[in-house]
């Protein structure tokens, strides 16, 4: 092997292997010391206005909605385009169902369009446009589909240079192995075309961003092509790490002794794990989004990140500035509406007294903490029944699962709560000039004689109708797995029913809340900004943004210590408890010892009066701002720094090449050559 060279296992049973520079002794870029310093990149003219450089970002998820990396790119955007303009682009594959709502598609111009053209001459049809978001940036979107014959080619290549076996049949695996090879041949098509447009100067000033394993298993790809370009690759969570703490105790306390390739076998993702690692060891700089997910990735995948590039969020879309206060009056009030209607055909209780918690997420009961939340719930209820509170709790869990319906005793109590509410309204309306001319006249305030018998016969058979002998139900919908649903289980198994007497009532709602929900009527936000508190003890999240949007919209929020964003928190602001953000202590901690740490977090919460409520959101209205992308995004220009220098670095000759070099420590920034500066925001290159 060549002195300076390391070789790595690319794939969970790699028989080839992958030469590179070893990139542990290069400097870290350090981070900017507050945001008004200067961008690292910006120094070397990579992302500047005047420079030939070009980012082009990587997803699965751009203009294709399917999880959370969806959420991530999408809100990034402003912050890139902001530093990059237009020659900031994100790629993604070509879904017409969902592409039609949110992308317009434009003929591009100049190197691109020339490289798109020369593509489709290929075979290979790449639609230009731009992403109808906030930002609205460059897109390119790839019809990556392969006849049967080509894509098996394809995958015998995976296995023939980076030992990753693609098992067959697998529609997922099959999508994700085309679009990493169309990905790789337009990236091809870029850097020819970019190096013709220079005149052979400039062409190792692309830039490939990929996100997650289905976006980028091109990255070893066009690192055996050595392409002219750098690479960074952003893992949000590993595969194999989901898998395992889904099902495995103490998940991290185990983690340095997992052997990753077992694993992978019992867990049946072989494939999609040793195209994780490719990935991985194949780009110039690897980057997770928080320090507990860089655990699994020094372990299971097998190189220690980079950088961490936490999430964040564009908080401008998000904070009402001083509406918050109202807004929060205002849709509580539609909360409200849904628990009058859910729980006073059984029995009554004072709303003015009522708080409402909430958890969300994807339906994994035991990584998002659903179960912690329940066991926390039952312990609430017997200490507010033992201190004899006037206090009510409503919890809410929201998330997805298989139904057949809603409930269709909900369906008629709600309609039967809407036609009270109307009947009400035409009473007021009707009243109200009568009780006034009463009033002049030196009338007494009777009001019965003043109501038509019409409308007094609705409302009281509109009351009738209301009324069940039954208690609430505790689900909204119907379960097609009502038997084996481990969160309505574990509700029964804690007798969580919402009988009277229970102080802390439970609404599993296995639906998302939009405007078309007939028992909401209402987007998920504004549900968020009429809660009192979001609750997310979840026992794995590589990030965790339910816990950020309810900050974002002022609402006070607990997270653990083993989310990322929890993690971060911890990390970088100690006094958050102080001001309305709660990291629940889970490392280390048993189920029980953390439902019961939870349990008086939430008592101590439920003790507050209203005037510290409103004091408490005022103060996570103002926190929220540290965590707007433009103050957490910097990591992300860092990694774009230390990818350009890692290439450059990488080169077999940099010293015969007319360029600059700035000294950083033991390794050279090379500045872009003079002659890329002056027109590269010319039409020809859009």
């Amino acid at each position: 092997m060549a002195p300076g060279t390391r070789s790595l296992t690319l794939g969970a049973h790699c028989k080839r292997t992958l030469f590179v520079l070893p990139y542990s002794h290069l400097p870290m870029p350090p981070p900017p010391p507050d945001s008004q310093a200067i961008d690292p990149l910006r120094s070397i003219r990579v992302g500047s206005g005047d420079s030939g450089a070009f980012l082009f970002e990587f997803a699965w998820e751009v203009c294709n909605q399917v999880g959370g990396i969806y959420q991530v790119i999408r809100s990034k955007v402003p912050f890139m385009v902001d530093r990059w303009g237009d020659h900031y682009c994100c790629v993604g594959p070509w879904a017409e169902s969902k592409a039609s709502l949110e992308f317009e598609e434009s003929r591009p111009g100049g190197w691109i369009g020339r490289a798109l053209e020369s593509l489709r001459d290929e075979g290979l049809i790449v639609r230009h446009g731009r992403w109808l978001i906030p930002g609205r940036p460059r897109a390119l979107l790839i019809e990556h589909w392969l006849p049967g014959h080509q894509l098996d080619a394809v995958k015998y290549g995976l296995w023939e240079h980076h030992g990753i076996e693609t098992p067959s049949g697998d529609g997922l695996i099959d999508g994700v192995v085309s679009f990493a090879d169309a990905s790789r041949r337009l990236l091809e098509a870029l850097c020819e075309h970019h190096a013709a447009q220079r005149g052979g100067k400039g062409n190792r000033t692309l830039i490939a961003h990929f996100h997650e394993w289905m976006g980028g298993l091109a990255i070893p790809m066009v690192r055996k092509k050595n392409l002219p370009l750098a690479t960074v690759f952003t893992t949000h969570a590993t595969l194999l790490g989901r898998y395992m703490a889904s099902n495995e105790n103490d998940f991290y306390e185990k983690l340095p002794w997992v052997d990753q390739a077992e694993a992978a076998v019992r867990y049946n993702v072989r494939a999609q794990h040793g195209m994780e690692r490719a990935c991985a060891h194949g780009a110039h700089v690897f980057t997770t989004v928080s320090s507990v997910t860089g655990e699994e990735c020094q372990y299971l995948l097998g190189r220690p990140v980079d950088l961490v590039t936490p999430n964040a969020l564009t908080i401008s879309s998000y904070n009402m500035v001083h509406e918050q206060q109202r807004l929060h009056g205002e849709y509580k009030e539609g909360i409200h509406r849904f628990t009058m209607g859910h729980f006073f055909p059984s029995y009554n209780f004072d709303l003015d007294k009522t708080l409402y918690f909430f958890t969300s997420g994807r339906f994994e009961p035991r990584n998002k903490g659903f179960d912690v939340c329940l066991e926390a719930m039952a312990r609430l209820n017997a200490e507010l029944k033992a201190n004899k509170s006037d206090r009510k709790v409503v919890f809410f869990i929201v998330s997805r699962q298989p139904t057949r319906n809603v409930n269709p005793l909900a369906m008629e109590k709600r309609g039967v709560l809407n036609e009270l509410r109307e009947i009400c309204q035409h009473i007021t309306q009707d009243l109200g000039p009568k009780l006034f001319h009463r009033a002049a006249s030196g009338g007494k305030l009777r009001l019965d004689d003043l109501v038509d018998e019409y409308w007094m016969l609705r409302f009281r058979r509109a009351q009738f109708a209301m009324k069940q002998h039954c208690l609430p139900m505790v689900v909204t919908h119907m379960l097609e797995n009502d038997a084996t649903d481990p969160v309505l289980n574990q509700i029964r198994f804690l007798g969580l029913i919402n009988r009277p007497e229970d102080p802390v009532k439970i609404v599993y709602h296995p639906d998302f809340i939009n405007p078309h929900n007939r028992l909401w009527g209402m987007e998920y936000d504004q549900f968020v900004r009429g809660c009192h508190l979001g609750v997310f003890p979840s026992s794995y999240e590589p990030w965790g943004y339910t816990p950020l949007e309810c900050l974002a919209m002022g609402v006070p929020a607990v997270t653990s210590d083993l989310a990322g964003f929890g993690r971060y928190v911890q990390e970088n602001m100690p006094d958050h408890a102080d001001w309305g953000l709660w990291v629940l202590k889970r490392r280390g901690r048993g189920y029980h010892d953390a439902a019961a740490d939870l349990s008086r977090l939430l008592l101590n919460f439920c003790r507050m009066d209203r005037r510290d409520r409103i004091a408490m959101r005022n103060q996570v209205d103002r926190k929220s701002w540290d965590f707007d992308w433009s103050k957490l995004g910097l990591a992300y220009h860092r990694a774009h720094d230390l990818a350009v220098e890692r290439m450059w670095i990488e080169m077999p000759h940099p010293l015969d090449l007319d360029i600059g070099i700035k000294a950083t420590g033991n390794a050279g920034v090379p500045l872009v050559m003079p002659d890329e500066i002056s027109d590269a925001r010319s039409s020809d290159d859009m």
